[in-house]
């Protein structure tokens, strides 16, 4: 996977995976990365899959309609590529923190969905519900910071809310943190991410 990994100041911190929203790329979330902690090494990945030639994490059907075998794919895809990455940059493969913003965001769920020991944590800026009707793994000792907007046209209130509910249901600790707004990134929803980060 098309990616920038830079080391840190601090080995202890974790590492924080950056996963774009569609159409943005490895770049995009870099200065999120400073904000949050700018002594963690950062691993930022491009999504591998184009959608009208831009760049995203996963396939889908329609807006809000997701390719579920793609989905499913593409997070193995992206577990394995974290396996080899630490190996390869000698990061801790059991603290890393995924930012990730809309499909990034949806990708870092499908990693808690799906696979126990992916990632310790994650910020996600306007998430949905990766999958429905499924068990979750058991999350606890996870925490899992929330950016949702009450206006939000893309991922609605209810889904931020359902997607909070089902997190904790698998014993991860979820704050979230709701904006007047929509699906936009906003300085103050990362300032609110930033807070959080610090409380761990």
């Amino acid at each position: 996977m098309k990616h920038i990994f830079n080391k840190g100041k601090n080995p202890e911190k974790p590492t924080l995976l950056l996963l774009h929203g569609t159409g943005g790329n490895e770049l995009d979330l870099l200065p999120l990365a400073g904000r949050i902690d700018d002594e963690a090494s950062v691993l930022s990945v491009r999504g591998n899959v184009l959608e009208n030639g831009m760049p995203r994490f996963f396939r889908r059907l329609a807006e809000g309609v997701f390719d579920i075998k793609d989905l499913i794919f593409r997070t193995k895809e992206l577990n394995e590529f974290l396996d080899e990455a630490a190996m390869k940059y000698e990061f801790d493969r059991n603290n890393i923190l995924a930012i990730g913003y809309s499909n990034g965001a949806n990708i870092a769920a499908s990693l808690l969905f799906h696979y126990q020991d992916a990632i310790k944590g994650a910020i996600l800026h306007h998430p949905m519900v990766p999958r429905k009707g499924i068990d979750l793994p058991d999350l606890t000792g996870k925490s899992v910071f929330i950016a949702a907007g009450t206006n939000d046209p893309i991922c609605s209130p209810m889904e931020s809310a359902e997607l909070q509910s089902l997190l904790e249901k698998a014993n991860a600790n979820v704050e979230i943190h709701w904006e007047d707004r929509g699906h936009q990134l906003t300085a103050t929803e990362v300032e609110a991410a930033a807070q959080w980060y610090k409380s761990l």
